[in-house]
């Protein structure tokens, strides 16, 4: 483990102890460790923004990879404890930190893939849905069940998941409660690929490994216009698409990209 690794546990440990992480080369992989699910917490979501927001600014980290502990739960989402009493400012406070630390989740400067190696559950599924790339295990099963329990998903889920495999999948599995399996999910478009049990951790970070070979400056500027076109017609983005590309020609790797091609040899990223 690095150097920036440790220094990320130090000043997340105040916060929580149920987020572990490790560097993999130049991806961080990121795993959920509170057993028995594996569910969220304020504190857990607090320490998910802080470390995403410590991953934005070390430009040796180009990917991230999030899992679960153990072999049967990326995450059930929320305790449903924390709102059995009807405290509508815990919910209140809850929602904006499921909000905050799936949203910085999402606006990763790098690609974020969720390695869901088992139930993806309400909150669970909604982090997962905030990556980029999702690949489930076999075993896995996904749902946003909050109806079942006079809840709604609060963190993106009936945005992201309608953006992802259409209106009405998303009201089948949000409005009917109906949960999917890995190969369901894969056929509706909610994963990009279903892998043997066990195999999901291994699988992301082999992906995540191929990201080392794109510039991360390039994977910065790319990344926002193909998300854009949730927000605005993909037309809108055509400028933009070529503003982008010559502000490149303002980084240092793009000149190390182009001469390395040229060159016939591997590039040397600095991520500037």
């Amino acid at each position: 483990m690095s150097h920036a690794v440790e220094t990320y546990q130090s000043e997340l440990v105040e916060l929580t102890h149920k987020l572990t992480v490790e560097k993999h080369g130049h991806t961080a992989l990121i795993t959920i460790n509170h057993p028995p699910a594996n569910t969220w917490d304020r504190d857990s979501l607090i320490g998910l923004k802080l470390l995403i927001e410590h991953l934005n600014r070390d430009d040796d980290i180009y990917a991230l990879v999030i899992t679960g502990q153990g072999d049967k739960f990326f995450s059930a989402g929320a305790d449903l404890k924390l709102f059995a009493d009807g405290d509508k400012a815990r919910a209140r406070d809850m929602a904006r930190r499921f909000g905050e630390a799936f949203e910085a989740l999402r606006d990763f400067r790098g690609v974020s893939i969720a390695a869901i190696n088992g139930y993806a559950m309400g909150g669970g599924l909604e982090c997962a849905l905030a990556c980029d790339i999702r690949i489930a295990a076999s075993q896995a099963q996904l749902a946003l069940p909050e109806a079942s329990v006079g809840l709604l998903p609060c963190a993106g889920g009936t945005q992201a998941l309608a953006w992802l495999v259409g209106e009405g999948w998303a009201k089948r599995m949000i409005l009917c409660g109906e949960r999917v399996d890995a190969q369901t999910a894969l056929r509706i478009g909610l994963v990009e690929q279903v892998v043997e049990n066990g195999e999901a951790c291994s699988t992301a970070l082999r992906l995540a490994a191929k990201v080392a070979r794109q510039s991360p400056v390039a994977v910065r500027a790319i990344k926002p216009l193909i998300q854009g076109a949730r927000e605005r017609a993909p037309n809108c983005w055509l400028s933009e698409e070529r503003e982008r590309f010559i502000d490149l020609f303002d980084a240092d790797d793009t000149r190390e990209g182009v001469n390395a091609f040229l060159e016939k040899r591997e590039p040397q990223w600095h991520n500037k």
